[in-house]
């Protein structure tokens, strides 16, 4: 028996425009999109008066219930994913990242046991973590499989990291599989070096971290990553761009015509870095995330970047760990697990520090949150816009609607949030995923095992790539040869 739902009366936002539309839902899918639609016998009705309808939000950047460091991240696919819809986010894209030495294809399956009680869909990215013929031979089984991303760490040494011959022959081959790469760009050599300098120094508690982590190394490995892929010719896609350094890095290679996008996360643009000169440690420590937050002139020109383009999706870089698993750097800030959280607050901290300041439009915020992360990764229109065949995804938007942010009420698990305190004006009203109402009223109505796996094919060609780069950067370029984009 089908399921139809009306909402009525609100404004659609799309990442191309806003209308007066009426939406029906028809089981999962989005049926009609029309002005004036009259209910259907049996249908539910919900009025969407004074909100805007929107397309739930996509973060393609999440680590939940992840190993790492000694621990595990206390978010698990169910709370993650729950905490998320009461934001407005109805997918996430999670990371898979296999020990070195062990088989990608065995990895994707732990990731799969894990997601399979998730609240919202979800997708995956697989880290490449070293090189043989076996990982060559399955990165061909991991896009079969419905993972078109590759993720390269070039950060933590003696652990994750890869170095340049990985990652000339990890950009190879996937631009001949038409997948997209993703790099974490950090110098891990470096920052292992200043790492020790600083210790060395007495420098042992969480100010350790941003000292040894300036924006230089990140541009650096920035530069050379899309350097790389520039003469492999893949697409290449920057995670988490903290500081101008990388996103001036970013900025040249597409004025040059280079398929790259650039991601920054919510965290970056409004927490900075004199969190680390917090005299409570533990406050302190829990900022503690790579790369670390930066003084407010980088954050200017990370807005800068949101605004004109080169920054195509804000994300989150999910990880939260609570104070106990904090403090096992409690001596040595080398030890403090790195990680924040925000997937819960992505959407209204940037709908109050964008829309609400006048750097965004609502459409604006639609692409950033949701249709670019859809675009680059291949599940448009599946996901990330309000069109007939598409997932019934949807937010209502209430513009009017204000919280104020606190560890002691976050849906999230953990016991801290960089946004304590804040007041946002912008909020979720409801979320719906799959048709499924999961947020409402103030309350979840999520249940586990209702998200499903989001396969994402990998594009046919370079070119194809390069179209999409255009698609999202709506001005016309031109290249150094003189050729109109």
């Amino acid at each position: 028996m089908s399921e139809t739902t009306l909402i009525r009366g609100g404004t659609v936002v799309t990442a191309l425009r806003a209308w007066r539309a009426d939406v029906l839902v028809v089981d999962h899918k989005i049926a009609a999109v029309e002005e004036t639609i009259a209910l259907p016998t049996g249908a539910r009705l919900i009025d969407a008066d004074g909100t805007f309808v929107m397309p739930g939000g996509i973060d393609p950047h999440t680590h939940m219930e992840l190993p790492f460091m000694g621990t595990v991240s206390k978010d698990d696919f169910y709370t993650g994913t729950a905490a998320a819809a009461s934001g407005g986010t109805t997918m996430i894209i999670d990371f898979v990242i296999p020990s070195p030495g062990e088989s990608l294809m065995h990895a994707l399956d732990v990731w799969r046991g894990r997601a399979a009680k998730a609240a919202t869909d979800y997708s995956f990215h697989m880290a490449i973590t070293w090189w043989s013929d076996l990982v060559r031979a399955e990165m061909g089984k991991v896009t079969a499989a419905g993972v078109n991303s590759f993720k390269h760490f070039m950060a933590y040494k003696g652990a994750i990291m890869v170095d340049d011959a990985v990652l000339v022959q990890s950009f190879m081959h996937a631009r001949d599989l038409g997948a997209i790469c993703t790099v974490h760009a950090e110098h891990g050599d470096l920052v292992v070096h200043l790492q020790n300098e600083m210790f060395a120094r007495g420098i042992t508690g969480p100010e350790g971290h941003p000292q040894s982590r300036p924006p230089e190394v990140e541009g650096e490995a920035c530069n050379r990553a899309l350097r790389i892929a520039q003469v492999v010719g893949v697409p290449l896609y920057v995670v988490h761009t903290s500081c101008s350094d990388a996103m001036d890095a970013i900025a040249r290679a597409q004025s040059e015509g280079q398929c790259a996008f650039g991601e920054s996360l919510i965290q970056h643009l409004v927490v900075n870095d004199s969190v680390y000169r917090d005299t409570n440690w533990d406050r302190a420590a829990h900022h503690v995330m790579s790369p670390p937050f930066r003084s407010p002139e980088h954050q200017a020109a990370l807005w800068r970047g949101v605004q004109s383009g080169t920054i195509s999706v804000i994300g989150t870089d999910h990880c939260v760990f609570d104070t106990a698993q904090k403090r096992a750097g409690i001596s040595d800030f080398r030890a403090i697990p790195n990680g924040t959280g925000g997937v819960e607050d992505r959407m209204s901290v940037l709908w109050h520090h964008g829309v609400g300041t006048g750097r965004l439009t609502p459409s604006q915020f639609v692409a950033l949150t949701s249709t670019n992360a859809a675009r680059i990764f291949n599940c448009h229109p599946q996901k990330g816009t309000i069109a007939v065949g598409s997932d019934a995804d949807i937010v209502l938007w209430d513009p009017c609607k204000t919280r104020t942010i606190s560890a002691k009420t976050q849906q999230q698990k953990n016991d801290f949030n960089v946004f304590e305190g804040m007041t946002v004006k912008g909020n979720a009203a409801l979320t719906m995923s799959r048709g499924r109402v999961v947020w409402s009223d103030d309350c979840l109505h999520t249940e586990a095992g209702w998200g499903r796996f989001v396969p994402r094919k990998p594009f046919a060609d370079f070119a194809q790539s390069l179209a999409l780069r255009h698609g999202l950067n709506a001005p016309t370029r031109v290249n150094r040869k003189g050729v109109s984009e």
